[in-house]
């Protein structure tokens, strides 16, 4: 694996606390590390975006941020509201293309879903991840409802040919629901695609050392880290 693209089913699923984690892992074992956002929503000039938040959590790794738009919307309705020339999945691609000829693994984060579009014709996430043939990561929330989100993802993943590498829940909490501890079993199922992770909520607010020992703790051996879905099943169900 050299290029990764995340996608969340959603906004808000801890997508770029999971980015921060696979780039945290990755540095930590001596490689080379690029995080490109091509686009950033919600966000005006001069403030920390998402980017900041991965260098803030993971430290030492390169970022490239395409374009920015002030309205917290999809970043084709974003830049049409601005006036401002949206980012294809052509020129997203290429960004990260280049960014791969310099590092060792490189993390396209999206934003919102996989199929939010980017530009007028349509563009996608899921274009960006055909032009580059690299593997998609969801990165999905833990309770009522996520099954639905992920499924429809990783259906249409598939559907374009694009291969769903595993599920990673963004925030599991401190103390979870039935629907939560039964989402464990049922994430890999509607995925059809492995669990390989689960972070737990607030990390995003963990010092940087704090971070990465959680990161080992909650990814996949994949990523460098411990995690086993086995034993985190049953630890969660031993909490019920």
């Amino acid at each position: 694996m050299t290029v990764l693209v995340i996608s969340g089913t959603g906004t808000g699923v801890g997508k770029t606390v999971v980015t921060a984690a696979i780039a945290a892992l990755a540095t930590g074992d001596g490689n080379g590390v690029a995080v490109l956002k091509p686009a950033q929503t919600g966000v005006g000039p001069g403030e920390p975006g998402d980017l900041a938040e991965v260098r803030r959590l993971a430290g030492d790794v390169e970022t490239r941020e395409l374009a920015r738009y002030p309205d917290p919307l999809s970043p084709e309705a974003a830049a049409r509201r601005s006036e401002r020339v949206p980012v294809t999945p052509a020129e997203a691609a290429r960004a990260a293309a280049e960014l791969h000829e310099k590092h060792d693994l490189v993390l396209v984060e999206g934003a919102g879903g996989l199929l939010v579009p980017f530009d007028s014709e349509g563009g996608t996430l899921a274009d960006v991840a055909w032009a580059l043939a690299a593997p998609v990561l969801i990165v999905a929330e833990a309770g009522l409802g996520t099954l639905n989100a992920t499924a429809l993802t990783a259906e249409v993943a598939t559907r374009r040919g694009l291969n769903v590498m595993g599920v990673v829940i963004g925030s599991w909490p401190a103390e979870p629901d039935l629907a939560a501890r039964s989402n464990l079993a049922d994430l890999p199922v509607v995925a059809g695609a492995p669990l390989l992770g689960a972070l737990p909520e607030g990390l995003g607010r963990a010092s940087r050392d704090e971070f990465a020992e959680e990161a080992r703790r909650g990814l996949s051996p994949w990523f460098g880290g411990q995690f086993d879905p086995d034993c985190f099943a049953g630890n969660a169900s031993a909490q019920a």
